[in-house]
């Protein structure tokens, strides 16, 4: 006669129990996502994940040339009479972000809300008024004090 190592009981115990720890172990091993940056031009919105951030913590000054020069993998078609709206996780709008044009800082002071909307026209005219290229890089930037924590990019096109 055989006497059983553990009863039923003890049984269905362990199994949940190893479940319940495979299942912790798999949910360590996933990154966290980054929080979302998004464009929108009229019934059209493309959303990405930073291409550089680092938990909300500063990246490394010796890596952020590299961030704002990564090409974008999302793109939007607008046309000069369009409006372009940004938005953005409410964590980066806490912290504030900012808008680049093509690797260049194109505003000052940054901005605190997590929606904004600007003419597609301020993407693709230069300071004399002159259409520019048919193609520009935009990237939110979002910077805690002087340290920049995240990078997003989106390349808008021109239409006729």
């Amino acid at each position: 006669m055989t006497v059983p190592f553990f009863s039923g009981k003890s049984r269905r115990i362990g199994v949940a129990l190893g479940a319940v720890s495979a299942g912790l172990l798999v949910l360590s091993a996933c990154d966290k996502p980054t929080p979302l940056a998004t464009v929108t031009v009229g019934d059209n919105s493309v959303s990405t994940e930073a291409a550089c951030y680092n938990d909300g913590n500063a990246l490394k000054e010796s890596a952020i040339q590299g961030c704002l020069n990564k090409k974008a993998e999302k793109s939007v078609k607008v046309a000069m009479d369009d409006k372009v709206r940004f938005g953005v996780d409410p964590e980066v709008a806490d912290n504030g972000w900012t808008l680049f044009i093509n690797g260049q800082q194109a505003e000052q002071e940054p901005y605190k809300k997590t929606y904004r909307s600007i003419p597609g026209s301020a993407f693709f005219a230069s300071q004399t008024g002159e259409t520019t290229a048919d193609k520009t890089q935009i990237s939110i930037v979002e910077a805690k004090g002087q340290k920049l924590t995240g990078v997003w990019h989106f390349q808008l096109t021109k239409t006729s």
